[in-house]
C-alpha cells in the first residue's frame, strides 16, 4: 500500500471471501481440516547445523533458475495444505522449492534440547545459505506463513547487510510480529479451541525429547498450562535462553525489526484473524520503511484467504506469486 494506505492503481485485486466463508474462525479452520492439495516433493536432504543438530529440506526441483524457500507456522511442517499449496502454484509457474522442517518437525525428534520457537531466524539463515551455495539460483524468494513469518521478518532485520545476493524478495501472511499480543488473543476464551490444540501437539514434542533425553525434560503437571504464557514460561524460554515468556515475546517479536528490512516485503495481515492482536498491524513501521508493503484485507482469517477456482489456487498463493514477480 502506499504511504497514505490506499492500493496503487492497478495492484493485485484485494481478497474477497467467498459467500458465507467471511468469518476469522472459518477462514482459519476450513483450509486445515478441508483442504487438499496434490503435489509432492522430490526429494528431501538432511542439513548438519552449527551446534549438532540437523534440519529436512524438502525440495521440488525442475532445473529452475528460480527458487521459493517456504517457511511453515507453529507446528506445522513441509507437508501442511498451505506450504504444499504455495509450492505447487509457484512450481506451476517455472520455479524450483525448498520447504524446510523446523528443529523436530519433520518426523524425526531433533539431537539438542533446544526447540524450535518463534525468533529462531539462524535456521533460516543456515536455510537460504545452503540454497545460495548451489550456484543454481539467480533469483529467491521468501514465503512465510505465521511464526514462520516472524522468523523470515526477522532475518531480514536482522541480517540486512549479510543476505545473499540472489534473494530479492519476501512475502509473509498472518504473522504474529508482537508475540505478547498474540499469546494474548490467543489467551481469550473465544480462541480456546486454537489453545487447547497448540498445547497438546506440542506436549507431544516435549515426550519425544523426554523419550531422547531422557531426564532433561519432563511434562510433569502440563494439565495445568492453559496458555502460551505457561508454556514458554516453562518451556520455550528456559530452553532457549531465554529468562521467561515475556524476555521471550520482547526479543523475538518481529515487529521491532521492520525499520531494519531493506528488501521488497509484503506483510498481509487479515484483519479479523483470531490470532492476532492489535499490535500485529505494525501500520506506523510499514509507512516509515519504504521496502515494506503492509496489506490488511478486512477478510482472510489466519493463514486462510480461501478462493475456489479450477486450479484450486487460494488468493495467497496468487497474491505472492505477483509481488514475486514484480512487486505489484
Amino acid at each position: 500500500m502506499t504511504p497514505d494506505g490506499t492500493r496503487p492503481a492497478g495492484a493485485f485485486p484485494g481478497y474477497r471471501p467467498p459467500p458465507l466463508m467471511a468469518g476469522g474462525h472459518i477462514q482459519s479452520l476450513f483450509p486445515a481440516l478441508c483442504r487438499r492439495v496434490a503435489f509432492a516433493y522430490s526429494q528431501r536432504e538432511r542439513v548438519d547445523t552449527p551446534d549438532g543438530d540437523f534440519l529436512d529440506l524438502d525440495w521440488k526441483l525442475s532445473g529452475a533458475r528460480r527458487l521459493v524457500i517456504l517457511s511453515h507456522g507453529l507446528e506445522g511442517d513441509a507437508g501442511r495444505p498451505y506450504i504444499r499449496g504455495m509450492a505447487r502454484a509457484f512450481y506451476r509457474r517455472g520455479w524450483d522449492c525448498l520447504a524446510w522442517n523446523y528443529r523436530g518437525c519433520s518426523g524425526t525428534p531433533n539431537r539438542r534440547l533446544r526447540s524450535y520457537h518463534s525468533g529462531a531466524y539462524d535456521d533460516l539463515a543456515l536455510v537460504v545459505d545452503h540454497a545460495a551455495a548451489t550456484g543454481r539460483y539467480t533469483a529467491m524468494v521468501l514465503v512465510g506463513f505465521s511464526i514462520g513469518g516472524n522468523i523470515t521478518l526477522r532475518w531480514l532485520g536482522r541480517c540486512a547487510d549479510r543476505i545473499p545476493a540472489p534473494v530479492t524478495r519476501a512475502i509473509v501472511f498472518s504473522v504474529p510480529c508482537d508475540l505478547a499480543d498474540s499469546a494474548a488473543q490467543l489467551a481469550r476464551f473465544e480462541n480456546r479451541i486454537y489453545m487447547k490444540h497448540f498445547l497438546i501437539a506440542l506436549r507431544r514434542k516435549i515426550r519425544e525429547k523426554m523419550t531422547v533425553m531422557p531426564g532433561r525434560v519432563d511434562d510433569a503437571g502440563y494439565g495445568r498450562l492453559k496458555t502460551f504464557r505457561d508454556f514458554d514460561d516453562r518451556y520455550t524460554a528456559p530452553l532457549n535462553g531465554f529468562k521467561d515468556a515475556e524476555d521471550y515475546w520482547r526479543r523475538c517479536s518481529a515487529r521491532r525489526e521492520i525499520p531494519g528490512i531493506r528488501l521488497p516485503t509484503l506483510l498481509v495481515q487479515a484483519c479479523n484473524d483470531p490470532f492476532l492482536g492489535p499490535g500485529c498491524y505494525p501500520e506506523a513501521e510499514a509507512r516509515a520503511n519504504g521496502n515494506v508493503f503492509l496489506e490488511m484485507p478486512a477478510s482472510g482469517g489466519h493463514v486462510g484467504f480461501i478462493a475456489f477456482n479450477r486450479r484450486g489456487e487460494y488468493w495467497s498463493e496468487r497474491r505472492a506469486l505477483a509481488f514475486a514477480a514484480s512487486g505489484a
